[in-house]
């Protein structure tokens, strides 16, 4: 192995696990604010139950 080649293949790296890091960040957003403020009312209560099933406080 060369430099170059431990460069690049840690560059891959640092950016893969930023794009990871970013799309969960978007999904948890996306998730919390969907069953948060959702009108839906069993999404709602779901995500309510959830977080007293792991003793959350949420009120």
């Amino acid at each position: 192995m060369n430099a170059n080649t431990t460069i690049v293949g840690a560059s891959a790296s640092r950016q893969s696990r930023l794009v990871s890091l970013s799309a969960a960040a978007l999904l948890g957003m996306f998730v919390i604010g969907f069953v948060g403020f959702s009108h839906v009312e069993a999404a709602h209560n779901a995500g309510h139950d959830y977080r007293h099933s792991m003793a959350f406080p949420c009120h």
